[in-house]
């Protein structure tokens, strides 16, 4: 009886491989249309395509996990989405419209051009992919759990993740970002009635309603389980908000993703409606905290469990399977586009710059044959590794916020006077900061014990993004006549250049 949820999360899984391969019906997936999608796509699939990226198996593991596991701590990811599409009104049609302008095809063009520096570019697009590694293999970690899971064991976790991670590789080399768009377009749709079903299900199921259950949480677990405290106190709930809005837009695929829009409306008209689909963690949550009594022998290495093991003892196999279908597509959307812009960027921005003579056309087939080899990197991190979704997700906005001091500061008028030395000495120490901090478990408590005691437990990511800005503005100021007589020079040789011919 077990093999019928196994058999329909695999019939969903061919199903997501056909609507990849199908994507490319056309089309030439030239370098615009393979990451691009020719800048062609309207609202609706932006839309999709960037909830696709946000609404991963984070959303659906993660989030009930740590209600289940951590109480209101959970909340922090409630607010920082809907800040980030407030940020995304005006930040992101400034990005398309230089984006378009400038044929950029990857974040690290964007930085490139913007910076007059192809070595910035290297830096941005090694931290970048350094930040999508533990992102990658958090959609991974959930891919092999929620399989394992809702197939009742018959696919152990590390098969799981192998079949997934070949299926996803065999549709974005075929039909690159239009595979991850129509693929999104199912995900969004059985998430979505997933969430709302089993958040208001289960709550009513059995506790009796939303005011039973959490007077029965609260009466066995405490009151202080529901509010911030313990090892996640309010310095801690409020950083990771900041950290987590300003590092939104900042991951590749997600910033990369905003190139793909017809026009600046499409971001408004988003930024307008995309705080509505925060209200989908509500019903994560509700998830998580109706698990709590429910299955309460969850050890604290198995809190992403919590949905689909509340789900696995409450339904018949056949709507399991369904649950694990839905679970199966929040990780290969998001995986997908990890997976390409990963690739793209280490062949144009990393090999290009040291051969500058590569094409187009060589760029795309070298990045489709890196593909496998990022994937197998994120699978062998995820092996290797033990940490939480929520960790995982924490660790590479740490590092990939890095890159929000010098992307916003480039956008402001006459940019602050910030150059390419400042951007890259900024990056290098607030990466490094992040580095040092997550490797020796520290933090401005354990560094700082003379500091007040309510910022002790402030995140690391944004002890290193402070650093980053003081750092980009003093380098920069400190090199403006360096810049200034390297622009003479340029052009000085421009105009030698146009004499001899």
């Amino acid at each position: 009886m077990n093999v019928v949820a196994l058999l329909v999360i695999f019939a969903f899984l061919v199903f997501a491989i056909y609507l990849g391969i199908r994507a490319r019906s056309g089309r030439d997936m030239d370098l615009e249309q393979w990451t691009t999608g020719g800048r062609g796509f309207g609202t609706l699939f932006v839309f999709l395509l960037m909830a696709g990226e946000i609404y991963t198996t984070f959303t659906f593991l993660g989030g009930s996990g740590w209600a289940y596991g951590n109480g209101g701590a959970a909340l922090y990811i409630l607010p920082y989405g809907t800040l980030a599409y407030v940020l995304s009104y005006w930040m992101l049609p400034a990005v398309w419209k230089y984006a378009k302008e400038h044929r950029c095809h990857s974040q690290s063009d964007f930085f490139v051009k913007k910076y007059n520096s192809p070595y910035l570019g290297v830096l941005t697009s090694l931290v970048a992919v350094i930040a999508m590694v533990p992102y990658l293999a958090l959609q991974l970690k959930g891919l092999g759990i929620i399989v394992s899971t809702t197939s009742y064991g018959l696919i152990p976790s590390t098969m799981a993740m192998v079949i997934g991670l070949v299926a996803v590789t065999v549709y974005v080399i075929i039909s690159g970002i239009h595979g991850s768009a129509w693929t999104a377009v199912v995900k969004d749709i059985m998430v979505l009635a997933a969430a709302v079903f089993l958040g208001l299900y289960l709550p009513f199921a059995l506790y009796g309603g939303f005011q039973p259950m959490f007077e029965e949480i609260t009466q066995e677990k405490g009151a202080e389980f529901l509010i911030f405290g313990g090892d996640y106190p309010i310095a801690w709930f409020i950083s990771s908000v900041l950290l987590s809005a300003l590092g939104f837009y900042m991951w590749p695929h997600t910033f990369g993703a905003s190139f793909t829009a017809q026009s600046t409306s499409v971001f408004r008209r988003n930024a307008i409606i995309m705080p509505l689909y925060q209200l989908i963690l509500l019903f994560v949550f509700f998830i998580g905290f109706a698990a709590v009594l429910a299955v309460p022998n969850l050890g604290e290495e198995e809190v992403d469990l919590a949905l689909l093991t509340v789900v696995r003892e409450t339904f018949s196999p056949w709507f399991v399977g369904l649950i694990g279908a839905a679970g199966l597509l929040t990780a290969l959307v998001p995986g997908s586009l990890l997976l390409m812009v990963s690739a793209t960027i280490l062949v144009k921005n990393v090999y290009g710059v040291f051969r500058p003579s590569t094409t187009e056309a060589q760029i795309v087939r070298y990045a489709k044959y890196l593909v496998p080899v990022v994937g197998l990197a994120a699978l062998f991190f995820t092996l290797a590794g033990g940490q939480s979704i929520v960790i995982l997700l924490l660790l590479g906005y740490s590092l990939v916020t890095q890159l929000f001091p010098a992307m916003l500061i480039s956008l402001l008028p006459n940019a602050m006077n910030a150059n390419k030395y400042g951007a890259t000495a900024g990056i290098l120490v607030g990466v490094a900061t992040v580095a040092y901090l997550t490797i020796t478990e520290n933090n401005l408590g354990t560094l700082f014990p003379w500091l007040p005691q309510g910022i002790h437990a402030i995140h690391v990511g944004i002890v290193g993004l402070i650093l980053n800005l003081i750092v980009l503005l003093i380098v920069s100021l400190a090199t403006r006549g360096l810049v200034e007589r390297e622009r003479v020079t340029t052009a000085e040789e421009r105009v030698r250049t146009r004499a001899t011919t």
